[in-house]
């Protein structure tokens, strides 16, 4: 293998694997507030409990986003040292304010939070919980900021061969970055709505037939998780059609490849699904079922827009970016060979339904949950603990497929140009890999797949520890009864609260 695909292939595992904690963080640290305030609020300890046991598990996964999330930043100077050159000065800025502002104050405001349940005041102690929960956001949103710019570059000038930035301001309201950033929160907030569902359902299942003191927690954490999946999956639905017309104006040939259309279509059908091999271009051996002039509607809001095929929009882009490659030796084995300009088409087909697919899954899981929990019901059927914890996979393979189409629909480009933009502010992803040999790429690419696999054992014992162990697991200890007038119980608060959450 060529330098530049194991480099494609370490950066796509480790990314890949990171964002699986990423998501449930930034959904669950929101919702775990959300619990807190309903304690602080009425009191009642049913919410306290729930943020007990849900913010234990919420610190393991973050933990563990941190550990994988460093090693993101440090590829940008490891294996593609050449794009760090050229965007260094565009993208360094939206990933410096994410280190050091948003990330600075998460883990600050969150330590605050771990321990200071027993010194500071309750509401004090809440504004800290919001505090890192929106932290959590705001670190999303620079980073999709600088992914967007790659996706569609914006406030930029073209300064002796590179990009220079001359408005922060536009690289942060990019309009692909405010597309991305509610759709991508819409995507972590499924991510955390299934995990309640799950835990908390199969935790009423196989408790339905005790009398549980914790029932009310489970109880109201699967509810509160299938309502936030219903919203967020209605959420999904709006921005993605918002980014689906963005994508039709600023990268055709993703949404070509999104729909495997080789030809052009007026008005173009959308496909629902394919039978045959679509990785040709031109689709002479594929069948396809389709909803007629919906593409052309999801492109451009009416049903009679042309949509650009694969093989017209190769045309269109070896006349503006050229047909073949620099003859230059670090492109390796591609040097001065025809540029493909088509991306992986049975990934970019199949990746973007099996988003779309898996994401209604979860939210016709969650749906059901309500439903057979309805009026203080607690389901007994055999097949729901496997249905509740079944579900908790399917936004993380939607999250996973939809990232893994937007990275992968862009090829062959790093920085995709954009149309509107200035000329010379693109990058083809074979220019981007540094100048390393195949057997450093392969070391780095095995060590880093070995220590993820362990850190993966290590998560999931983890949470398996306890979340079989429930809300005992995490609440102090009781203290045994006393007829001191000197023993000052708090039922919450107390040094054994902060031993219960500190690691």
């Amino acid at each position: 293998m060529e330098v530049l695909d194991l480099a494609r292939w370490q950066f796509g595992i480790t990314t890949v694997y990171h964002f699986l904690m990423v998501p449930l963080t930034i959904g669950l640290s929101v919702l775990v507030a959300g619990m807190q305030t309903a304690w602080v609020r009425t009191g009642d300890q049913r919410y306290l409990k729930m943020t007990k046991f849900w913010g234990k598990l919420l610190l393991v996964n973050f933990a563990m986003g941190v550990v994988t999330g460093i090693v993101q930043e440090f590829q940008f100077g490891m294996n593609w040292s050449a794009y760090s050159r050229f965007v260094g000065d565009v993208f360094g800025a939206p990933l410096a304010m994410e280190g050091l502002v948003a990330f600075f104050v998460e883990s600050t405001f969150l330590g605050l939070w771990i321990f200071g349940w027993d010194k500071l005041p309750k509401k004090v102690h809440l504004a800290c919980a919001w505090a890192y929960s929106l932290a959590t956001v705001a670190s999303a949103y620079f980073i999709l900021a600088a992914n967007s710019w790659m996706q569609h570059p914006v406030g930029v000038e073209f300064v002796d061969g590179k990009p220079t930035m001359n408005s922060i301001w536009a690289v942060l309201t990019n309009n692909t970055a405010l597309a991305a950033i509610p759709h991508t929160l819409a995507g972590a907030f499924s991510v955390a709505a299934a995990f309640l569902v799950g835990v908390a359902g199969w935790q009423l299942w196989r408790k339905r037939s005790e009398d549980d003191e914790h029932r009310a927690v489970w109880r109201s954490s699967l509810r509160l998780g299938g309502w936030t999946g219903v919203v967020a999956f209605a959420v999904l639905a709006i921005t993605g059609d918002f980014q689906g017309k963005l994508m039709f104006e600023q990268q055709p040939m993703k949404m070509a490849s999104a729909e495997a259309l080789c030809h052009t279509e007026k008005p173009a059908s959308f496909s629902i699904i394919a039978i045959g091999d679509v990785r040709n271009a031109n689709c002479e051996d594929v069948k396809t079922f389709n909803v007629p002039a919906l593409l052309s509607f999801l492109a451009h809001n009416d049903f009679s827009t042309e949509v650009k095929g694969v093989e017209n929009l190769i045309t269109e882009y070896q006349a503006k970016y050229g047909t073949n490659y620099p003859d230059d030796p670090q492109l390796g084995s591609l040097a001065g060979k025809p540029i493909d300009y088509v991306p992986n088409l049975p990934v970019t087909y199949w990746g973007f339904r099996a988003m779309i697919g898996f994401g209604a899954i979860s939210a016709g899981i969650g749906l059901l949950a309500l439903w057979l929990t309805r009026r203080g019901r607690i389901p007994g059927q055999r097949w729901f603990p496997w249905m509740v914890l079944g579900g908790i996979a399917t936004p993380f393979i939607g999250n996973s497929a939809g990232w893994i189409f937007t990275e992968m629909g862009r090829q062959p480009f790093v920085v995709v140009p954009n149309p509107t933009g200035v000329d010379g502010v693109w990058m083809f992803t074979a220019q981007a890999v540094s100048k390393l040999s195949t057997g450093e790429v392969w070391t780095s690419l095995i060590a880093l797949t070995t220590v993820y696999a362990v850190l993966g054992v290590v998560e999931v014992y983890l949470m398996r520890k306890y979340v079989r162990g429930g809300v005992d697991a995490v609440m102090p200890p009781k203290k045994p009864a006393s007829t001191s007038k000197n023993d000052d119980s708090k039922g919450g608060d107390g040094d054994d609260d902060a031993l219960a959450f500190a690691y």
